[in-house]
């Protein structure tokens, strides 16, 4: 197991990853090889006579991590590992310890606050509520067709409506939100309460209002109320009669000469739209 804290021995860094080799009474030559290809292994050979006080913060995790794979686990259990460092450190043990996983086949459980981290190192993603398993399946699956309101929020869904359907058009249904019309693929009743679901990466800025060339079947008009900085890409929030964001790039930004106040228009595909049925009439 790996906690949040490396929790070290006072002790060299190399007694540290054979301690769980020592406390099996492994031969000393056998905890050597071992201890020395888990130390190449995590990029710390250099640090094996250093002492385990001396270390940063990512250097005592990188032995912390090593320390664990040295004894060849059928499962590690990862307990926000990476929550306490920086984020230059985070992304560079991160991607090692993604490639280092699938190298050994090592079945991993990470427990994390983080969805990007979730989305980087797992195959099958679980949210948990109040020690509740709301969801568990594949990590598209999860991010991409929620099965309620908390766990779209928690995977970075930043639209979430609440309408009622108004039309069916076989196959897909239409439904009023706060007196916008809002067309979604799926099978819903006449009447039927229904919570959509809007991802902001798939919702497209026009400074147009017509629907020619584009296969999207929601073009809603709105207003940019905010536009706030997020490194590579631009978060913009839109009153559209409902509250709706979309993500879009800085170029895109500059391109279109988008400011707060400025009218626009927002499309997003049918197909994009997850939706939560919550029946009703």
């Amino acid at each position: 197991m790996v906690f949040q804290e490396p929790l070290l021995f006072d002790t060299t860094v190399f007694n540290n990853v054979a301690s769980g080799l020592k406390i099996r009474r492994m031969r000393k030559s056998e905890i050597h090889d071992r201890v020395i290809e888990q130390l190449d292994r995590f990029g710390i050979s250099h640090l094996k006579d250093r002492s385990a006080k001396t270390l940063s913060g990512g250097e005592a995790q990188r032995t912390s991590l090593a320390r664990a794979f040295s004894i060849q686990p059928e499962i590690l259990l990862l307990d926000e590992p990476f929550a306490s460092l920086d984020p230059p450190t985070r992304d560079s043990l991160i991607e090692d310890l993604e490639h280092i996983l699938r190298q050994t086949r090592t079945t991993a459980i990470l427990a994390t606050h983080d969805r990007m981290e979730a989305l980087r190192l797992s195959d099958q993603i679980a949210v948990m509520n109040q020690g509740k398993i709301l969801q568990i399946g594949f990590s598209g699956e999860v991010m991409n067709q929620p099965v309620d309101e908390f766990v779209a929020s928690f995977v970075g869904v930043e639209t979430i409506l609440h309408g009622r359907v108004i039309k069916r058009n076989g196959g897909t249904f239409v439904a009023s939100v706060e007196g916008r019309e809002i067309e979604a693929v799926g099978d819903a009743h006449l009447g039927e309460a229904v919570v959509l679901c809007i991802r902001p990466e798939n919702v497209t800025l026009s400074t147009q209002d017509s629907k020619e060339g584009s296969s999207a079947r929601n073009v809603i008009p709105g207003k940019i109320v905010k536009i706030t900085p997020l490194g590579f890409y631009q978060k913009i929030q839109l009153d559209c009669g409902f509250d709706l964001v979309a993500y879009i790039t800085n170029h895109s930004l500059e391109e279109l000469s988008l400011t707060e106040g400025k009218e626009v228009s927002a499309s997003f595909k049918a197909t994009a739209v997850n939706v939560i049925r919550k029946g009703g009439s």
